[in-house]
């Protein structure tokens, strides 16, 4: 299931990236996670290799509630990528696997 929200007129959308150093819960304004700018993002981030599963909006937001406001809220034009959460198992503990979309593998050479 695919789920975009509108702010202004930028498309946002939430991935949980599960990467070497542990599951990360992003939300972006880029439209897919194969955008050459998003994965400059991540690598500048030191993410090169992930898998990623892409988070329904709403739910994200209401497993989030305040935060999720406060961090979409902060989301500018020049930061396009944001971490909602690094907490590994807070987010295992909100979300199913039969809530997120399928994975997607990436690999970054």
């Amino acid at each position: 299931m695919l789920v975009n929200q509108r702010r202004g007129s930028r498309s946002m959308r939430s991935f949980l990236l599960l990467t070497a150093s542990g599951p990360l819960l992003v939300l972006t304004s880029h439209e897919t996670l194969h955008d050459p700018k998003f994965l400059s993002r991540l690598r500048a981030k030191g993410i090169g290799k992930f898998v990623a599963f892409d988070v329904p909006l709403d739910l994200a937001k209401e497993r989030y509630g305040g935060h999720f406001r406060a961090v979409e809220s902060d989301l500018h034009e020049t930061d396009d990528l944001r971490i909602l959460d690094f907490n590994g198992q807070r987010i295992f503990q909100l979300f199913r696997f039969d809530e997120l979309g399928p994975a997607t593998l990436q690999e970054q050479v």
